[in-house]
């Protein structure tokens, strides 16, 4: 049945929010062609829309659910600590675990400091950068995308050389500069004789379309800031605890000088973000040894580091690091779903890959398999990605987003699951690749 004739009650509800919200929604990549589910349950692997239609969730609240929707553990822990107290404004013992958890699982963090949001992340750290060096410019990757700050909003999306958004003013990029990613000699040549306070990458890109590091690319950014005596700043708020324990950071050998967190840090299920890195950087935010506001750098905000977020957070990451089988049987399951799609797609000379790593997926309706976006985005078919988008729709799959497919398995996520979005896969390749 096609999607507008049994999604009736999500389009009258999408006609309601375009009264009321911009666009009908609250984050324009929620938005897609006509429009968007509107969700009434989740469970597991699994949400169902107003109408009563059931999907399987690959996008798992933007990558978030890595045990997926509902997951039993996290949700006790919020509904004890919403008994005892959720707000309130002075310290806990939650931050002080969660942070403690975080420096054991991930090497390269000494000390945390807790935000809202990955945007408030990546500004804070940029901050800190900037002050730890006491230099201007930032490199950021084409493709990379690290929130709405306006000192990184830009090079997300050809143009690349635009800002992503309106109102952003050019002296805010004035000292932003952009780098291609997987290409060493490329940003080697872009940052010299540059007054260069930090390099921020995600090792593996997110909206970019699920596009991984080379294993040398990141050793090489290293010895690059190393040289130079800027700093390397990680942005894991997908990759952080998704792909190992440790992040990605763990499977790359690499340490970062500050790190990004995100998503995670809340269970998944509350507002979240965090950085982290070494002491003697992270020291410029302490308000005892710098008590002068003018000679330290600010962080700071009224629910940062709230007691139910933290707790959520701090339930979450002490399970994931205790039991390594999780990874293991994600890491396998992505390797399945890759494989499969991979050799679906190519069965009847579709062109399409399949790019990831862990339990990431992106898929990429193009001649050749992309090593960085500027080649993804140039080369995919956009119509063709729209068109597998709403035929997974139709038959129970949902992910975003529809022009750069990246899709995220969760513990929840079986292997039956997988089977059946390969031969999703294969029925469309079956319908649309040329005789």
């Amino acid at each position: 049945m096609r999607y507008e004739e049994r999604t009736r009650a999500s389009r009258r509800m999408f006609e309601k929010a375009c009264r009321y919200l911009p666009g009908g929604v609250s984050y324009s990549i929620r938005y897609f062609e006509p429009y968007p589910v509107y969700v009434s349950a989740a469970r597991g692997q699994r949400i169902r829309d107003l109408d009563g239609n059931e999907y399987t969730d690959y996008w798992m609240g933007h990558g978030a659910l890595i045990m997926g929707h509902g997951y039993h553990p996290i949700i006790e822990a919020a509904v004890s600590q919403l008994r005892e107290y959720a707000h309130i404004g002075f310290p806990h013992e939650w931050e002080v675990k969660l942070a403690m958890q975080i420096s054991r699982m991930v090497e390269s963090v000494e000390m945390m400091r807790f935000t809202n949001s990955g945007t408030e992340a990546a500004m804070y750290a940029c901050r800190l950068a900037r002050a730890y060096t006491g230099r201007k410019v930032i490199a950021k990757f084409e493709g990379g995308w690290h929130g709405g700050y306006d000192c990184l909003h830009i090079g997300v999306q050809p143009p690349y050389e635009v800002p992503g958004s309106l109102g952003i003013l050019e002296e805010s990029l004035r000292y932003t500069i952009l780098l291609p990613f997987n290409d060493l000699e490329g940003v080697e040549k872009r940052v010299r004789n540059l007054d260069l306070a930090a390099i921020i990458v995600e090792p593996v890109l997110g909206a970019g379309g699920a596009i991984p590091a080379e294993p040398e690319f990141l050793k090489g950014l290293r010895e690059i800031c190393d040289m130079l005596g800027a700093l390397l700043i990680f942005d894991e708020v997908i990759t952080g605890f998704r792909l190992s324990p440790g992040g990605a950071q763990k499977l790359y050998g690499v340490k970062p000088d500050l790190t990004i967190f995100g998503k995670i840090l809340g269970g998944g299920i509350f507002p979240a973000g965090g950085f982290g890195g070494r002491a003697e950087i992270m020291e410029l935010l302490d308000q005892i040894r710098r008590p002068r506001p003018h000679e330290r750098a600010f962080q700071g905000g009224t629910y940062a580091a709230n007691p139910l977020t933290t707790r959520a957070g701090y339930t979450l990451l002490k399970e994931l690091g205790e039991r390594p089988e999780i990874y293991q049987r994600l890491n396998q399951l992505g390797e399945y779903a890759r494989n499969g799609l991979e050799d679906a797609f190519s069965k009847h000379g579709l062109a399409a890959h399949i790019t990831g790593i862990g339990s990431m997926i992106g898929i990429h309706f193009a001649k050749k398999k992309p090593r960085d976006a500027k080649m993804a985005q140039q080369m995919k078919d956009m119509e063709m990605a729209k068109r597998f988008f709403r035929h997974a729709l139709e038959n129970g799959v949902i992910y975003l987003t529809p022009e750069i497919p990246h899709l995220f398995i969760s513990a929840a996520h079986t292997r039956e699951d997988l089977d059946n979005l390969i031969s999703v896969a294969e029925d469309f390749v079956r319908r649309n690749a040329t005789p």
